[in-house]
């Protein structure tokens, strides 16, 4: 009847098909995973564009003067003088002042007497 070739053939084809089978559906699995984290970031995504709307709805200049005007008994809030606002170079220059350490003793255990501990490092 069945040669042994043709029993050979068959489990091979079988194996055939049951790596392809397996194969696909990993490939399936794969490809579930993939969506899965395309709708994360779709939705990250969404919800920055949402938190940046809100930011600058927020931060809109109208809105803040009105809040400002509004609790500005609370705040205690001054307007700006033209004054105030100056360059960087018309800014006083505070003297830079480096202390020398290297001259000064600590009084660390070093100081009192030299390691004696024996490793695994490099003799001396």
């Amino acid at each position: 009847m069945f040669r042994t070739s043709d029993i050979v053939l068959i489990a091979a084809m079988v194996g055939a098909a049951a790596f392809t089978y397996q194969t696909k559906h990993e490939a399936e699995n794969q490809l579930d995973a993939v969506r899965k984290i395309q709708a994360q970031i779709r939705f990250e995504e969404d919800t920055t564009d949402l938190l940046k709307a809100d930011w600058s709805l927020l931060t809109q200049p109208s809105r803040l003067q009105k809040l400002a005007q509004t609790y500005e008994s609370e705040l205690k809030l001054q307007s700006v003088d033209a004054r105030q606002i100056v360059s960087l170079k018309d800014l006083p220059v505070r003297p830079l002042t480096i202390e020398d350490i290297t001259s000064e003793r600590f009084g660390g255990v070093a100081e009192i007497a030299p390691d004696q501990t024996t490793t695994g490092g490099i003799a001396q």
